[in-house]
């Protein structure tokens, strides 16, 4: 019988770490995308041209690319080559205040100290233990679960997670269990912004979501050659597998034969057998039928509400009046209006925080002259409608008012140094979104559990990506991946990260 065929629809973290699993099982794998290389939104422009990371910037929990490579039999550091950061972030406000979070947590504690006094400091600790305890309770039985459910997790938790769980009040949204933790409004801030980690409201996801706190403290890097190294380093580990890569082959539809996955059809008309395909995109694209309507009904007809988009300005600029590092957040002394604006009133904020990526820095190095920036607001997914140039104008003159009231100034050579994408832009880079980035929000303490998980509603298709358990981000969307690649291989009777030779039938020969 012929080799068992895998399709991966998508060379985004989640499609690069499925094909190379299941790749380093003896399973012929290929993978198409419409993008010229791979990474999905991990993305480089090219602002007179030098390279300038574009998509996620923070490279942390470590510890499941050390899992991914381990099962290859190599490891992180012999890859690729990646440096611990000492600041975790950067952060300043309108005000002319401005607290440094560091890797060494006694650090961290000092510099809250003198920032918002030895009381809101405990405070602090405390929180920090708790946002300990949270992520440690969450991570098997949620975060490392293939498919979680609210039953299944609570008998996980026994008596001792569910307590912590209870004291956090789960039921609470994020920014009001910070507000029974700190009383400085400004630490306050800093730690809700977490929830646009997952594209969220901090008025509207649920307090769980303090782990993420955790995640940063548990260390932050640099990849040397930014984040799009991770992707080409992925798909390098695949090659060697034999992982085929089809680039600028944007797929047209999933074909189907008695109600089962047979293959895929390219736009430019080229057809590919397949026994298995991971989809690694966001599912809403499924749900709208763009791979062919007999795949609406693979996923859950319900629509969630849409996740952030956001405008960025990708540049090469000269930056002077202060010091910034690797990471960097600008507040506003007021915050509820920005998500009032983008969730309440579908607009562009008038009081953007800006987040400010400054790739040259956090390493020990101090660029002279030029270096690479990435700037970014939140914005409302609504990139399928019309956007007027007044209110993206509006929005940058805000966003640049905020970073020079704290004593930033960007001066850029020519146009051609900054490259701006919009909520427009990405909903063409990913279709049916609107330009959400996270699929959807987790809004309220159910939203975590109502994401699809790897194996959809339709035999031989499988799902992976940011819109799918356990959600958003570069290491959730890896183990997403990988979850796809296990239910593959455990639908096959294959468990084993060794490499096999697996038959169109399920049948292994070694």
């Amino acid at each position: 019988m012929a080799e068992h065929k895998v399709v991966v629809i998508g060379a985004g973290m989640a499609g690069l770490v499925s094909a190379l699993q299941l790749a380093n099982a003896g399973l012929q794998v290929t993978v198409v995308d419409k993008a010229a290389g791979p990474g999905g939104k991990i993305r480089q422009l090219m602002p007179n041209g030098v390279a300038v990371d574009s998509g996620p910037t923070v490279f942390t929990m470590r510890w499941v690319f050390d899992q991914i490579l381990a099962e290859l039999g190599t490891k992180l550091e012999s890859e690729l080559t990646i440096h611990p950061l000492n600041i975790l972030a950067r952060h300043f406000w309108e005000d002319g205040s401005q607290l440094d979070l560091f890797a060494d947590p006694a650090q961290s504690l000092d510099a809250v100290a003198r920032f918002a006094g030895r009381a809101e400091a405990e405070r602090f600790k405390h929180f920090c233990q708790t946002a300990r305890q949270v992520y440690d309770t969450l991570e098997g039985p949620f975060i490392k679960s293939p498919s979680p459910t609210m039953g299944q997790m609570m008998s996980s938790l026994g008596p001792r997670g569910l307590a912590t769980l209870a004291s956090v009040g789960p039921m609470r949204s994020l920014w009001n269990s910070l507000g029974r933790h700190f009383t400085d409004q400004r630490l306050r801030q800093l730690f809700a912004r977490y929830a646009t980690y997952c594209g969220s409201s901090p008025w509207e996801a649920p307090a769980t979501l303090m782990l993420i706190a955790q995640v940063e403290m548990d260390g932050v890097w640099a990849v040397e050659g930014g984040m799009h190294a991770l992707a080409a380093c992925l798909m390098r580990l695949g090659k060697a597998r034999g992982v085929n890569y089809l680039f600028n082959n944007e797929c047209e539809r999933v074909e189907l034969n008695q109600g089962k996955v047979s293959g895929v059809r390219l736009a430019k008309g080229d057809s590919l057998r397949a026994d298995s395909v991971v989809f690694n995109g966001d599912i809403a694209a499924l749900r709208k039928g763009l791979l062919g309507p007999s795949l609406q009904k693979s996923v859950s007809d319900k629509l969630p509400p849409r996740s952030l988009s956001a405008v960025t300005w990708s540049m090469h600029a000269d930056t002077g009046g202060m010091s910034l590092d690797r990471h960097n957040v600008f507040f506003r002394n007021t915050y509820a209006s920005e998500f009032e604006d983008i969730f309440t009133h579908g607009r562009l904020p008038t009081q953007p925080t800006v987040y400010v990526c400054a790739q040259d820095r956090g390493t020990g190095t101090t660029p002279e002259g030029a270096e690479r920036l990435l700037c970014l607001v939140n914005a409302p997914a609504r990139g399928d409608k019309t956007q007027s140039e007044d209110e993206l104008q509006a929005c940058a003159q805000s966003s640049q008012a905020l970073m020079a009231a704290s004593g930033l100034h960007l001066k850029l050579e020519s146009t051609a140094s900054c490259i701006r994408t919009t909520p427009q832009d990405f909903q063409q880079l990913f279709p049916a979104t609107g330009g959400a980035l996270y699929g959807q929000a987790t809004h309220g303490w159910m939203a975590a559990f109502a994401r699809s998980n790897a194996r959809s509603q339709l035999p031989g298709l499988y799902l992976a990506g940011g819109s799918v358990h356990p959600g958003p981000g570069v290491p959730m969307a890896a183990m997403s991946g990988r979850l796809a690649g296990a239910a593959l291989m455990a639908d096959l009777g294959l468990t084993s990260v060794s490499r096999k030779t697996v038959t169109s039938g399920g049948t292994l020969t070694h």
